[in-house]
């Protein structure tokens, strides 16, 4: 199965379940790609805390082949840009993702 994962939220406890989903995901082998919007995107700036291990977590994602994208507008209205961890992935990129998956699934 394909999955599309767009997350809209930068509240630690939402990324952290999130990504343990999409994590999931990937170990019993399915495809996944997750598209930050709106708060989401800004992930790369939300600290670890004890409780949620974010950081830990996106490299796993990233190590087991999961594919994250950053909404190219909603990274410039927060004055951030495009990095390593998230490339942008605009509205066409969103659409794709869409088309090509099986489910899509919003979280926060």
């Amino acid at each position: 199965m394909k999955l599309g994962i767009i997350l809209q939220s930068n509240k630690p406890e939402h990324i952290w379940n999130t990504l343990r989903f999409v994590i999931t995901v990937l170990k019993a082998g399915h495809k996944v790609k997750t598209f930050l919007m709106n708060e989401g995107s800004e992930l790369e700036s939300v600290a670890d805390t004890d409780d949620f291990d974010i950081s830990r977590k996106i490299g796993e994602y990233k190590e087991l082949g999961g594919e994250l994208y950053a909404c190219g507008t909603c990274l410039k209205l927060r004055g951030k840009k495009e990095s390593a961890v998230c490339p942008v992935g605009g509205m066409d990129g969103l659409l794709k993702m869409t088309e090509e998956s099986d489910k899509v699934l919003v979280f926060g």
